[in-house]
C-alpha cells in the first residue's frame, strides 16, 4: 500500500531525513518509533505532502505521490491525524467532524461515518455540541482521530496519539486503534510510547537522527535487548 524509496528531506540546509526506505501492506498496523526529534513527524508530513522531498520517491497504492499536493493525497484516501490534534477550538465537536468528511466520496457517507465514530467514542456523541477547545486532552485526541476517520481513509497516519494523555486514556486509545485496524483501515503509527506501539504493530522501524537503524516485526523489536536498553529502561 505504501512504498518509500530513499527519500531525503531538508529544512533549509539542515537534513532531517536521510535515505529513508520502508514499505507496508494493506490492512496492517506498522509503527515508527524513536526519540523526540528523530524526524518521525517530518516523515509523516512528507508522506502526506505537507513537506516535500529533495530526492527519492513515495508511492501509495502503486501511484507516485511524491510531487502531489496534500489535498490531492487526502483525496486518494491517505489521511494524517497530526501531532497536537490541531482541532478548531472555537468550533463544536460536530463541526470538527463535518470538516473531516469534505474529501471526495466521504460527504455522501457522512451519516454512516458519524455512527461509526460515535460507536468508537460514545462520549463524543454526548459532547457533539460542545466547543472542541473545552474538551479534555483525551477527548480532544478522540475527536482528532474521529475527524480523520470521517474522511474514510484507506491509510490512516497517526502522529503521537498518546502524547500528554493519562495512562488509562492511552490504553483506551490504543485499544481503539486496534479496533479501527480490525475494521479494515491500514494504520501507520508514529509514537514515542515504544512499548504500546510495538505491542500492536505487525512491523516496525526505529528512527534515530533521521535514519532508520532497525527494522523487524513489532514483537521482535520489543524483545530486542537494544530496544529494551535504549527505550524501555530495562
Amino acid at each position: 500500500m505504501l512504498e518509500i524509496e530513499k527519500i531525503n528531506v531538508y529544512y533549509g540546509e539542515i537534513q532531517i531525513l536521510s535515505s529513508i526506505s520502508l514499505a507496508m501492506e494493506e490492512k496492517e498496523i506498522a509503527t515508527l518509533v524513536g526519540s523526540n526529534g528523530a524526524g518521525k513527524s517530518t516523515l509523516l508530513k512528507t508522506i502526506s505532502g505537507v513537506v516535500k522531498t529533495k530526492s527519492g520517491r513515495i508511492k501509495f497504492c502503486g501511484e507516485d505521490i511524491t510531487a502531489a499536493n496534500d489535498y490531492e493525497i487526502v483525496d486518494r484516501g491517505l489521511v494524517r491525524v497530526p501531532e497536537g490534534r490541531q482541532l478548531f477550538p472555537s468550533m463544536s465537536v460536530l463541526e470538527n467532524l463535518e470538516l473531516g468528511a469534505l474529501r471526495s466520496g466521504a460527504k455522501s457517507k457522512r451519516d454512516e461515518s458519524f455512527k461509526t465514530v460515535f460507536e468508537l467514542f460514545p462520549i463524543l456523541k454526548d459532547r457533539k455540541k460542545q466547543l472542541a477547545g473545552t474538551l479534555s486532552g483525551g477527548e480532544q485526541q478522540m475527536l482528532a482521530i474521529s475527524r480523520g476517520l470521517m474522511a474514510l481513509p484507506r491509510l490512516l497516519l497517526l502522529d503521537e496519539p498518546s502524547l500528554g494523555l493519562a495512562p488509562l486514556i492511552v490504553n483506551y486509545v490504543f485499544d481503539t486503534i486496534k479496533s479501527i485496524n480490525t475494521s479494515g483501515t491500514t494504520i501507520f503509527l508514529v509514537e514515542q510510547n515504544v512499548y504500546a506501539s510495538l505491542a500492536i504493530a505487525l512491523k516496525g522501524w526505529v528512527l534515530e537522527k533521521g535514519k532508520i537503524i532497525m527494522t523487524g516485526k513489532g514483537k521482535d523489536l520489543l524483545n530486542d535487548d537494544r530496544i529494551k536498553t535504549a527505550y524501555l529502561g530495562i
